[in-house]
């Protein structure tokens, strides 16, 4: 059901629950794309192959970040409320001047070719169907431009939409991805920041499995006017050369905070800095132009024994709203429910990242995948408010919490 056939005050948990119950006391069906997130991530194993599934699923080294960044959730208990009138829920939250019908987007995740032939274009036609924000990765499988369309970018009816952006060595190339995003109506940069260098990922070396170098997650390098010009033949003629040409050029490993400054005088649209986990570095990006940052250990794939995103999300909040009240403040890295959700909008996030479970969603079942993990996520979400007392995502606080430690 998209965006439009819904109130502001909807009870989407309600109206969630009835249609799964209404069906299978009906008819017998059980939905199709499993609603616990453990069987989600099962089905979406034996959807994929052995490599593509160890890319989604994997992490740095021994993947104690990926570890790290659930149990820091352990450490924080929603405390129900009774006896408030919590009969109409809003969930809508104000990012960057712009009001999200819901908390949360669907993050930047690349190679989502090796999920599902549609790749980002199903997950794209999910997110404007369920009316939720959409960040596209600069490693989409199919151009940014046609992602764009999928969500009808820059018109009133698509949702808000973000440009995800890797900051190439290669500073026309990175001009030329800022540029085609802006012409594509994308609403705002986010910019990576923690990906100078590739993380030590075991499970993609055991595999001897790394996608780019099989011209998947490229497309957007290899339909670039200024990374052609670097190539000596068409990289339709010669793919090889051109995912060779894209690992050299991925990353900038010597931007420092100085060269923010070129980005944010090359475009007029927002940049939320991604990434970011420590308090100086937030307010060093907002003392410098950033319109945000989105709090992040890149979901436990970058470093190993880091940080779990979610225990710096309260420092980093209070930094940036410290260098600018109007900056936004996003989470991302362990989001797996709609109450995990509502942990991170109490801890200081303006709204949450939500990533390997919709990725899940798109192994199963293409289009349709996404969209039910985005409704039961949302249904999740908004009973959760209601039960710990808040009628408004806007309204969430650390009084929704207790912790256990």
């Amino acid at each position: 059901m998209s965006d439009d056939d819904f109130e502001a005050s909807t009870p989407y948990g309600r109206y969630r629950q009835t249609e799964v119950f209404t069906t299978g006391m009906l008819t017998g069906d059980t939905p199709d794309v499993p609603v616990a997130y453990e069987d989600l991530k099962a089905a979406a194993e034996d959807a994929m192959s052995d490599e593509a599934y160890a890319y989604v699923a994997g992490g740095a080294g021994g993947e104690s970040t990926k570890r790290a960044n659930r149990r820091a959730f352990d450490d924080h208990r929603l405390v129900p409320r009774v006896l408030r009138d919590t009969s109409e829920r809003d969930l809508r939250v104000d990012v960057l001047g712009d009001t999200w019908p819901v908390p949360f987007a669907l993050a930047p995740i690349g190679v989502q070719g090796v999920m599902h032939d549609d790749g980002d274009l199903a997950s794209a036609r999910a997110a404007a169907a369920e009316g939720v924000p959409y960040v596209t990765s600069t490693q989409s499988s199919y151009p940014l431009e046609d992602v764009a369309a999928e969500l009808d970018a820059g018109s009133e009816d698509g949702p808000p939409t973000w440009f995800q952006l890797y900051w190439s060595k290669d500073r026309d190339v990175t001009a030329s991805l800022v540029d085609r995003a802006e012409d594509a109506g994308y609403d705002a940069i986010c910019l990576t920041l923690d990906t100078p260098h590739l993380g030590w990922r075991e499970r993609d070396l055991q595999g001897g499995y790394l996608p780019f170098l099989d011209g998947k997650g490229i497309a957007n390098y290899t339909t670039d006017p200024a990374f052609r010009d670097r190539l000596d033949s068409d990289p339709e003629e010669n793919p090889r050369e051109a995912a060779r040409e894209f690992v050299d050029v991925f990353a900038d490993p010597t931007l420092e905070f100085d060269d923010l400054d070129w980005l944010f005088d090359r475009t007029d649209l927002p940049v939320v800095c991604k990434g970011v986990l420590h308090p100086e570095d937030a307010r060093r990006c907002i003392d410098a132009g950033a319109d945000g940052v989105v709090v992040s250990n890149h979901g436990g794939r970058q470093v190993d024994d880091a940080v779990a995103a979610l225990d710096q999300l309260p420092a980093v909040a209070d930094a940036v709203r410290d260098a600018d009240p109007d900056a936004a403040v996003l989470f991302d890295s362990g989001i797996r429910r709609g109450a995990d959700a509502l942990v991170a909008l109490a801890l200081g996030a303006d709204a949450v990242l939500l990533g390997r479970p919709y990725c899940y969603g798109l192994a199963v079942d293409g289009e349709d995948g996404v969209r039910a993990v985005v409704s039961n996520v949302r249904a999740d979400l908004d009973l959760s408010l209601a039960l710990t007392g808040y009628d408004a995502a806007r309204e969430v606080d650390d009084g929704a919490l207790a912790r256990t430690d």
